[in-house]
């Protein structure tokens, strides 16, 4: 860090700096008038405690008249030798703070921590006699004057007990200090009175009985024991009090599957009897094909805070796939805050739990922390709780990670990291306090890091000590955390040996009870049912009657149209964007047919017009990947945007259009997430290219298309895909339409390929109109955005709907026609043009808009107009191991209807969706063109 005179600063120069700020915050010694200018601009300008580099003030405090480079800190107060002391004991107290994590006893099995020398005043010159050398240390917090000896026992205490903080990677000076005061003031300890000491106890009870009851009646059967983090419950119970008593009324959690049932059954209020029936397993007729194992399994439930605050919890379903539930958490609680209008982040809040192993090993963990930061994903801090068994699965730490700590990850972010011991509950609660404080005061993430151990293997079948014999000696020696808390307050004489066998059989006698009743054979289960914000929406197979979607008139649309070109008066726009704003004027005024951005734009007005919410993210969508979208211009002077879509009427809902980071499965995640809690909106996630889109598999496989099934969850989201053939290689063709046909099932989606502006426009409008809830595949133009051909008029807007099948628009007597085509998207531009060129009316064109679910009805309409026998021929672009003829094949076989022969004109199976060099291509291309009419000329 540079000082003014052009050295560099040490850290004591440092630490002397942070002295002086400190003193500044409490107002008590005087400083000088140069540093306290200093400060009050980092005070105005740095609020939040962000960092803003400043130069610092011109004084020789940094360089001394001497010439070192070296300061000594407080010159100012002292003289001679003590001069020295005070220097050294700064720089041993500047080390205790960024090292003194190293020392602490965060490992509940007792492994014994490095001994940086740094921490040993001797590494500094200090000896036996100066340890008794009284020194100030009035801008350290406490006692004005204290020896040595006092300061390196209270470091101690601070720092290297059963708490190990990280925070001085944190660039913001002010924060720095914020956290060093609330730290070093307690001793980083809290004080907690009987009452809450006795919760504590309680909680930790709730944990342990439920384990060994689990244990006892279902042995052997799996349920990923809380047993040794059972400190995780009153940590969720002190989090849970805290964030409700200070303002926030929606939680959400994620976690994976280790102490799920633990935390559905004493945190989220999950019927044990339920829990219960499911180990039981005597409903499989409920299960036939579908469902998810009991700890997969998410909950909702209302908890009521000690002082009569209501927080609404929601632990979301999560899959095996570790750490992918996490933007799926966020996005729902961004949803939840959107909706109301609780835009300060201060109504709702989000807990994830990490296993060690996951948090530094899944990639998605680096993809969120990215998030928290970011306005169109920040929910205002995150709270990161890392379950640290010190195990995954098998593996050890030295095995998982090149790095310290499994938290290492999080230091990306200008946040704290507190490790702490889960088996000293009383060091879990300081830093539940200290971790939500910081969360509230800077609305960032926060880290805590509860070392525990896990009691069993990786399930209760699993025999741990083949791999860890020596870790799992040390671990069947151990007490659980209850008994040892446990003895802490016989020791404090805060507890009686009949209060605590009373807390034991009380939950004991409980659970006994809750079993009775999941064993009835009466039990009558409650089916999940939609209520809440989708209250009214529908899932399940696609319906057979849906009411008429309103259309809306041409001067409507018109006028939609042209709202979206007015500009304020003092906005500059791009040049090339203006004559862009006067076609669509010329659009809104029906003097030339809509592109497919106009279309976009006519489909996102009317909806806001309607009411609707309206959020759109992914890679480069405020521009269009293929600059055509432009939903947020740029002041070509300054630089400053303007999202015409944001000024349409008064009393609009909110409309929101981001820019994402350089991720999928992270931002997929998050929009899945927000759908989630807003059923009646337009929720829209773009790929880039759709090739992209398989770095988000994990979120298609695991939620997209299986959370109905699985979990009885609804979605309308939709994706949109760039997809089409045209000779951009391999990485830029495809968004692997063949993927999502397979993914297909029962009505657990939509997947369509518009080929017209009209029928975008008519598609996007259903998806938020329509009762029925389901995600939205959209494989969607690049090309087709220019082409003359592919435009639309206001009334093919105003009138109809979306077409599932569209027959062929040519004046061709179906008596005449030989063949027909049948096909999707870009290509039948191509067969088109190549129909009138050779001038036959022998051929039919018919398009397929809508892969899913099938419109078999519409397609045998479309096809009842020819000869039966007719013969009908899929083209496509793809490979043929890819694209939607195999799916086809499958599902309309050798004859559509039994009457209308189906073969297929693909490209030849390939390993690669395409070529990467654009001449091979255009012959491919050709040659696909000329098999589909010779086929046809021949059959």
């Amino acid at each position: 860090m540079p000082a003014a005179n052009g050295r560099s600063l040490s850290s004591p120069s440092i630490a002397y700096m942070e002295g002086l700020y400190d003193e500044y915050l409490r107002g008590g010694a005087p400083i000088p008038d140069d540093w306290r200018t200093y400060f009050d601009e980092l005070r105005a300008n740095d609020g939040d405690g962000r960092f803003s580099e400043r130069p610092f003030p011109q004084r020789s405090v940094f360089a001394p008249s001497g010439g070192s480079t070296e300061a000594l800190p407080s010159q100012a107060r002292v003289k001679g030798d003590v001069a020295g002391l005070q220097e050294r004991l700064d720089q041993l107290i500047r080390n205790y703070r960024v090292r003194g994590h190293i020392v602490a006893a965060v490992d509940p099995l007792g492994k014994e921590p490095l001994s940086p020398p740094e921490l040993d005043p001797g590494y500094y010159g200090l000896s036996e006699a100066d340890l008794d050398q009284e020194l100030s240390t009035s801008w350290f917090g406490g006692p004005e004057v204290r020896t040595i000896r006092q300061m390196v026992n209270w470091l101690k205490q601070t720092y290297c007990r059963s708490i190990g903080a990280q925070f001085m990677h944190i660039d913001s000076l002010q924060v720095r200090l914020w956290l060093a005061e609330r730290m070093e003031t307690t001793g980083n300890r809290i004080k907690l009175d009987r009452e809450e000491q006795l919760r504590i106890l309680g909680r930790l009870a709730d944990a342990v009985v439920f384990e060994e009851f689990l244990a006892r009646k279902y042995v052997g059967a799996k349920s990923f024991s809380l047993e040794g983090a059972e400190s995780l419950i009153p940590l969720l119970d002190m989090a849970i009090e805290k964030l409700g008593n200070e303002g926030v009324r929606e939680l959400v959690i994620g976690m994976a599957h280790r102490g799920r049932l633990n935390v559905l059954a004493n945190i989220t209020g999950k019927s044990p009897r339920t829990i219960f029936r499911e180990f039981e397993d005597v409903d499989p007729e409920l299960q036939m094909g579908r469902g998810d194992v009991k700890y997969h399994m998410g909950h909702s439930g209302e908890w009521i805070t000690s002082k009569g605050n209501s927080v609404h919890l929601s632990l979301c379903f999560n899959p095996s796939h570790l750490e992918f539930v996490n933007p799926v958490a966020m996005g729902r609680m961004r949803a939840k805050q959107d909706r109301y209008g609780d835009f300060d982040h201060k109504r709702g809040a989000v807990i994830l739990i990490h296993g060690d192993a996951a948090f530094i090993g899944e990639g998605v963990v680096q993809e969120t922390l990215n998030l928290s930061e970011l306005p169109g994903y920040r929910v205002g801090g995150t709270v990161h709780v890392i379950v640290n068994n010190q195990i995954g699965f098998t593996t050890s730490p030295p095995e998982s990670r090149s790095s310290t700590y499994a938290t290492d990850v999080a230091k990306m972010l200008q946040v704290p990291i507190f490790h702490v011991n889960g088996e000293d509950p009383e060091a879990v609660a300081q830093v539940v306090s200290l971790a939500l404080d910081f969360r509230k005061k800077y609305q960032r993430d926060v880290v805590i890091d509860m070392y525990c151990y896990r009691r069993r293997g990786h399930n209760e079948s699993d025999e741990p000590a083949f791999t860890q014999p020596v870790m799992y000696r040390s671990i069947r020696k151990k007490k659980s955390t209850y008994d040892h808390y446990l003895e802490h307050l016989r020791a404090q004489r805060r507890v009686t040996d009949v209060e605590a066998k009373q807390i034991v059989d009380g939950r004991r006698d409980k659970l006994e009870r809750e079993l009775a009743e999941a064993r009835r054979d009466d039990f009558i289960r409650c089916l999940p049912q939609l209520s809440g914000v989708w209250t009214g929406f529908k899932g399940g197979s696609v319906l057979s009657s849906e009411p008429p979607i309103q259309e809306i008139g041409v001067e409507t649309l018109s006028r939609v149209l042209a709202a979206q070109t007015q500009l304020p008066d003092d906005f500059t726009c791009h040049p090339k964007l203006s004559r862009l704003m006067e076609s669509r004027r010329e659009m809104a005024e029906g003097k030339r047919p809509l592109d497919w951005a106009a279309a976009e734009q006519l489909a996102f007005g009317t909806i806001i017009a309607d009411g609707s919410r309206l959020r759109m993210t992914g890679q480069d969508v405020c521009r269009g990947t293929f600059s055509h979208r432009h939903a947020v211009l740029y002041d070509f002077e300054d630089g400053r945007p303007f999202a015409p879509l944001t000024n349409l009427t008064e009393n609009q809902r909110l409309v929101e259009i981001y820019n994402s980071p350089l991720s999928e499965a992270g931002v997929l995640g998050f929009e899945y997430g927000y759908s989630l809690d807003c059923p009646e909106g337009l929720v829209i996630w773009e790929a880039q290219f759709g090739d992209f889109v398989n770095a988000g598999q994990v979120i298609i496989d695991q939620f997209i298309a299986s959370a109905e099934d699985k979990w009885d969850r609804l979605s309308s989201l939709v994706m949109l895909l760039p997809h089409g053939f045209e000779g951009q290689g391999p990485e830029h063709s495809s968004a692997r339409l063949e993927r999502f046909l397979m993914l297909a099932a029962e009505d657990n989606m939509q997947i369509a390929q518009p080929s017209t502006p009209a029928q975008y426009y008519h598609l996007l409008r259903r998806q938020v109109v329509r009762q029925w809830k389901k995600p939205l595949i959209v494989m969607s133009p690049k090309s087709l955005l220019r082409l003359p051909e592919c435009t639309s008029s206001l009334d093919d807007c105003a009138n109809g709907a979306f077409r599932a099948v569209l027959p062929d628009s040519a004046s061709i007597d179906p008596a005449n026609v030989r063949r027909i085509l049948l096909c999707s998207g870009r290509v039948y531009y191509d067969l088109v043009k190549r129909r009138e060129d050779e001038n036959r009316h022998d051929i039919a064109i018919i398009r397929l808009e809508e892969y899913y679910p099938l419109p078999m009805d519409k397609l045998i309409e479309a096809l009842s107009h020819y000869s039966e026998g007719t013969p009908v021929i899929w083209v496509q672009d793809e490979p043929q191991n890819m694209g939607a003829w195999w799916f086809l094949k499958v599902h309309l076989g050798d004859q559509i209807d039994g009457r209308f022969p189906l073969t297929g004109v693909t490209r030849a199976r390939s390993a690669s969706p395409a070529t990467g060099s654009h001449h091979s291509h255009r012959i491919e291309q050709q040659q696909l063109l000329d098999e589909a009419f010779n086929v046809a000329e021949s059959s």
